[in-house]
């Protein structure tokens, strides 16, 4: 389902020169850094500027000049390739919350293959936590290029750093499972051709699907914990995909997944069910005669779990997972639309002229 995407020119949003300093030693540098990174994410420390301490966050930035914040970006853009991990970490973390709070689009546009040179070398040289904040800031980077060359462009660069990492048994947990999500939000948004999303899709499937060869409750704390993550960002990428390739995978996964449903987890199981919620409506949008061979059998398994009283289960555990199993169920036995489960909100209905001129659709689901 490829999509037609134009380089946008771009705009003339670029920043005024860098202000004159005084010469300064590294130590120096590393403090002055970390304490622009600080007072960006930290909104109290923004009071030092003479404002009242009581001023809003949202006050304070129309106060602040352009100049001054895009100032303060190139800084922690810069200060991503210091000598200091805690001076890059602040410095991310920097970027991650100016990324997340205000669109930046013309500040980004210009500066977009730097801070694509900045992340990759986050993710290759950095440790754990670098390299889960540089994965953070990757797929925000996407959402703000939003549907577009530039932003494909970033995807594709940064996509083979993200197998390497998700797939090296000797990397954190913690670490695989933050690639695992930015690489699927990455492609979600920015992904144009059919093959790269077959390709992430795979990355995905070789994480997850190691849980079906395991007996009900052997899966560890761990294991079970990356292959939630895998799942989740894999069934993110089901809503994208073209019917072609979604055969392949009714007829892979629809037979196997109801066997995580035993899995001892509560997140695996619940994940697994969402999974086999948004299959069964997928696979019946695009087949008027779809039926699945181990129905009675499946919804038995769902109605046990959406009933679950079991003593051995903590009681937010059982809670959580009758609430969401009842709609699991309603949708697996009715056909009922399963928004609610994922927590899409109301559907937005666009016709086709719509969904041509605007590409951010697909941002607004992320």
């Amino acid at each position: 389902m490829p999509r037609s995407k134009k380089r946008i020119n771009k705009g003339g949003a670029g920043g005024r020169p860098l202000r004159a300093q005084q010469p300064f030693s590294d130590e120096d540098a590393s403090i002055e850094t970390m304490s622009h990174c600080s007072s960006f994410s930290d909104p109290t420390s923004l009071a030092d500027d003479g404002t009242e301490t009581d001023q809003t966050v949202e006050d304070l930035d129309e106060e602040a000049s352009q100049e001054d914040y895009d100032y303060r970006l190139r800084g922690f853009i810069d200060s991503t390739l210091d000598k200091s991990a805690k001076v890059r970490i602040s410095a991310l973390e920097g970027l991650k919350s100016a990324f997340s709070s205000k669109l930046l689009y013309d500040f980004i546009l210009e500066r977009r293959v730097t801070l694509t040179d900045s992340i990759e070398r986050c993710l290759k040289k950095g440790k754990s936590e670098e390299q889960c904040v540089a994965a953070q800031v990757a797929s925000l980077l996407c959402i703000q290029l939003g549907s577009s060359i530039e932003s494909e462009e970033v995807f594709k660069s940064l996509r083979p750093i993200f197998k390497t990492i998700l797939t090296d048994k000797s990397v954190c947990v913690q670490t695989r499972k933050a690639c695992a999500t930015s690489l699927a939000i990455c492609c979600y948004v920015s992904a144009d051709d059919i093959e790269d999303l077959h390709l992430t899709i795979t990355y995905l499937e070789s994480i997850f699907t190691t849980s079906y060869q395991k007996q009900d409750k052997t899966i560890g704390v761990q294991t079970a914990s990356l292959d939630i993550s895998a799942l989740v960002a894999w069934t993110l990428l089901l809503t994208i995909c073209p019917p072609s390739l979604m055969k392949k995978i009714f007829e892979t996964h629809l037979a196997k997944l109801p066997c995580l449903l035993s899995c001892g987890n509560v997140d695996m199981r619940i994940a697994a069910g969402e999974t086999m919620a948004l299959l069964f409506e997928l696979a019946r949008d695009i087949y008027d005669d779809f039926e699945f061979n181990d129905m009675e059998l499946l919804c038995c398994k769902l109605k046990g779990l959406a009933t679950d009283s079991n003593k051995y289960r903590a009681k937010t555990d059982r809670k959580k997972q009758r609430s969401v199993f009842r709609d699991v169920l309603k949708t697996v036995e009715a056909n009922e639309f399963v928004r609610s489960v994922f927590e899409l909100g109301p559907p937005l209905l666009l016709d086709a002229a719509t969904l041509k001129a605007n590409k951010t659709s697909r941002v607004e689901r992320v």
